[in-house]
Order: structure tokens, then C-alpha cells, then sequence
């Protein structure tokens, strides 16, 4: 019987027990949600970029994010070109920063499913290309958390497209990077 009541007793303290490393002050009390915008798209290539973390952990966190009027590159050229492409896109994030939750230098690996089409006018034709397309791909970047609520990450990402199409028009590898500025509550 007392074997027993200890048992219980160590096992209803451990309910209570919180562990704590070392050297961080990683607490369960910051900011758990973020909403993001990538300006700097905007001000590229007139798309626009709309995200949501969720973070699950102090330093990791699962994302989505959509994409409108998304371009598989920022190169241009002359002529009639028109992008009538969509994404949608989720992630996870893991982040090495341990003074405040989600900081300072990360790593993203993501998938991603772009649909639409693109139009191009060559010679008084009008050609057209499926853009539906799934990538896996993987982003790093910096973050800065200013006060646990607002932050500004600049950031790399490269993906691999998987569509024959997209890849014969465009290429199989796709770069995109960004600024996005973002409010955690």
C-alpha cells in the first residue's frame, strides 16, 4: 500500500512539474500565433503573399501561407505576358534563436501547389501553359522579434517544380525571396 501511494504521489507531482534548460528563457508564455506579409513581393513582382504560423514550441512552428498572382521567377521581359497563378503553400519551421521564441536565424522546409495558367502573345498568337504544379522545397532567413509581437524576416527559398509543362517553359528549380513583416498575438 505504500509502494502504491508513492507511486501516485510522484506521479501527480510530475503533473505539476516543469522542466527548464539551461541557459534560454524559454517559458509556455509567448506569442503562439503569427500573421506575416511579404512586402517586398509586392513591390517586385505585384503579387501578394498572406501567411499564418502556429507555434507549437518556442523555436518551431507548422505555417501556411497563399500566394496570389505567383510567378515561378522574377525575370521579365517585353511583350504580352500575363500570370493568372495562385498558391498555396505549407511549412515547417525551425528556428535557432533561444533568447526569444521564433528568432534569429531559421530553416523551412516546405511544399507548395501552384495552379493557373500563364498567357504569353507571341507574333499575333496567343499561347497559353498550365501552371498547376506541386514543389517541395526548402527556405532559410533571419528573423527579428521586436517585443514578442512584431517581426521582420528577410528570406531565401528554393523549390523543385515537378511539372513537365512549367518545367519546359520556365525551369525546374525555382528561386523566390522576400521580406515579410508580421504581428504575433
Amino acid at each position: 500500500m505504500k509502494k502504491i501511494t508513492f507511486l501516485v504521489a510522484v506521479l501527480f507531482a510530475g503533473l505539476f512539474t516543469q522542466a527548464q534548460e539551461v541557459g534560454t528563457i524559454q517559458t509556455n508564455e509567448f506569442p503562439r500565433h503569427e500573421i506575416n506579409y511579404n512586402i517586398l513581393n509586392t513591390l517586385i513582382v505585384a503579387s501578394a503573399e498572406v501567411g499564418y504560423e502556429y507555434f507549437f514550441h518556442f523555436n518551431q512552428s507548422l505555417g501556411a501561407k497563399v500566394l496570389i498572382n505567383d510567378r515561378p521567377s522574377y525575370r521579365s521581359s517585353k511583350g504580352s505576358r500575363k500570370f493568372k497563378t495562385n498558391s498555396f503553400r505549407i511549412n515547417y519551421t525551425y528556428y535557432i534563436g533561444e533568447e526569444k521564441p521564433g528568432s534569429e536565424f531559421y530553416f523551412r522546409p516546405f511544399l507548395k501547389y501552384r495552379f493557373g495558367q500563364f498567357e504569353e502573345k507571341k507574333d499575333d498568337d496567343l499561347y497559353k501553359t498550365d501552371m498547376d504544379a506541386f514543389m517541395m522545397g526548402i527556405g532559410a532567413g533571419y528573423v527579428w522579434n521586436f517585443t514578442n509581437d512584431f517581426m521582420v524576416a528577410p528570406f531565401v527559398n528554393i523549390a523543385r517544380n515537378f511539372s513537365g509543362e512549367v518545367k519546359d517553359r520556365f525551369s525546374a528549380l525555382e528561386f523566390n525571396a522576400g521580406v515579410n513583416i508580421g504581428y504575433r498575438f
